[in-house]
């Protein structure tokens, strides 16, 4: 009689599941050529960047019409070191090695702290390449800045009732470049930073630097808020060692960021109602939000991101308090004589009133976004391209109630890639986007924590390296 045959023993061998990072999310595909779209991905970025940079020079020699030196960033050639040398390569290897393994490791309000401090010495580090003067205390005291009109805030009041009587270049004492692009909240916080004893530019650049390195840390909040604590310390690192840091510091447009993305922070907090008080939460994010306006015509864009906040939250019910608080805002500076929407009809005026009229937008509509490549780094980019092609799912699985883990951050970084390209699309954003953008950019960055986890590190190294290489090849400008 003869026995069943039985089937050869097979050793076992452990399946290994796949990381968040190493898949697609809401996509079968096999990790490994998601690792390869990754690279090929940041490889077009740069190829990108490198035509608008040919195409660029090739325009500026024909008729000039760009007004930039080193096409398509606002730049001139100029190889150098400088005292902030050092540090930055510290802090960048500093990072590379051990930050994400930090990120994991510290409690969450250490994580908070190591973070803004962190990036404050990563913003600091790079200005001062550039040296005290030249990287930080002169920055913000330039022909086209803000600094120049302080002088002419005497009278507060009727400063406000005037300003737009000196936004047009063919008015008298017409206001600089900067002022008279900008609503008055951002004239008025170097006005008030004066009255306190703080003026200058060498003051003002170091609030720039300080207040804009804590945008970091917002973006970490509303993450943690909308139940994204594990991709809010994957991301982390790359938050803070973002090639955005080279313009962040010292700008107005880092500080700028920075209030956008607390006002987004706070709005998430009062959605989630993670806080005691989550109406005066709300509150305090409108004040925030409404203050933003103010700073810049074009952060009212910002209604993007913030709509998906509270669709992540499935709750309209922080919305009155918001917009109260926005309310708030635009009555006081009615009250006192400046009128939003009659500064923007006079901007549009006046920005075709100089350069713009002369910049071609069928190069920037496109050199815009690699400019924005180059700023956000290659590892955004490949994360965007994640991003792209996982965002449907996640608003499909969001309308239907059934939100998986990576979705509230495919949708908040989905929703601030759309304000970039309504922003690009406008025509009010030729040239000098690696600046304007930052309070767009800062939010694209997150979608960092899609990356393999076998590949973070050289994302990593590759971000610092841009940074570096831009920050000691170029001498940028604002």
């Amino acid at each position: 009689m003869k026995l069943p045959l039985r089937p050869a023993r097979l050793p076992l061998r452990p399946v290994r599941s796949p990381s968040p990072g190493d898949r697609e999310p809401g996509t079968p595909q096999d990790p490994r050529s998601g690792r390869r779209l990754d690279v090929l991905t940041a490889v077009a970025g740069a190829v990108l960047f490198a035509v608008a940079a040919v195409v660029g020079t090739l325009i500026q020699r024909a008729d000039h019409s760009l007004y930039v030196d080193w096409a398509p960033l606002y730049a001139d050639w100029l190889p150098h070191v400088g005292p902030g040398t050092p540090a930055a390569l510290a802090v960048a290897v500093l990072v590379v090695v051990h930050g994400p393994r930090l990120a994991l490791r510290l409690p969450w309000r250490g994580l908070l702290v190591a973070v803004w401090g962190t990036a404050m010495a990563w913003t600091w580090s790079l200005a001062l390449v550039d040296g005290w003067g030249r990287g930080l205390a002169g920055r913000l005291t330039q022909r086209h800045e803000y600094l120049r009109g302080v002088d002419r805030f005497d009278d507060i009041g009727a400063a406000l009732r005037g300003f737009t009587d000196h936004i047009l270049l063919t008015q008298p004492d017409h206001w600089p470049a900067h002022i008279a692009g900008h609503p008055p909240g951002a004239v008025l916080t170097f006005v008030g930073l004066d009255r306190l004893g703080l003026g200058g530019g060498a003051w003002a650049g170091a609030f720039c630097v300080t207040v804009g390195s804590s945008a970091a840390v917002a973006v970490l909040v509303a993450l943690r808020a909308l139940g994204e604590e594990k991709a809010a310390r994957t991301a982390a690192p790359f938050l803070v060692l973002a090639p955005t840091a080279v313009w962040a510091g010292a700008s107005a447009d880092g500080y700028f960021a920075a209030v956008a993305a607390w006002g987004l922070a706070l709005l998430a907090l009062a959605a989630r109602r993670t806080v005691r008080a989550p109406g005066a939460v709300a509150l305090a994010s409108g004040l925030l939000l409404g203050f933003t306006a103010y700073l810049s015509y074009g952060l009212t864009l910002l209604a993007l991101p913030a709509l998906a906040v509270l669709l992540l939250a499935r709750t309209v019910r922080p919305l009155p308090w918001v917009l109260g608080g926005v309310a708030l805002v635009a009555g006081v500076f009615t009250l006192s004589g400046f009128a939003w929407w009659e500064g923007y009809d006079l901007l549009v005026e006046r920005y075709y009133q100089g350069v713009a009229s002369d910049r071609p937008y069928a190069y920037w509509v496109w050199a815009n976004l690699a400019v924005a490549g180059v700023a956000a780094g290659p590892a955004c980019v490949a994360a965007a391209r994640r991003v792209a092609a996982a965002a449907p799912g996640a608003l499909r699985r969001l309308r239907g109630g059934a939100p998986g883990a990576p979705d509230a951050l495919l949708v908040l970084t989905f929703a601030a890639l759309l304000a970039l390209a309504v922003a690009d699309l406008s025509g009010m954003s030729k040239a000098e986007t690696e600046r304007i953008w930052l309070p767009f950019l800062l939010w694209t960055l997150p979608g960092t924590a899609l990356l393999p986890v076998r590949d973070r590190r050289r994302w990593l190294m590759v971000q610092a390296t841009v940074a570096l290489l831009i920050n000691h090849l170029l001498l940028t400008g604002w």
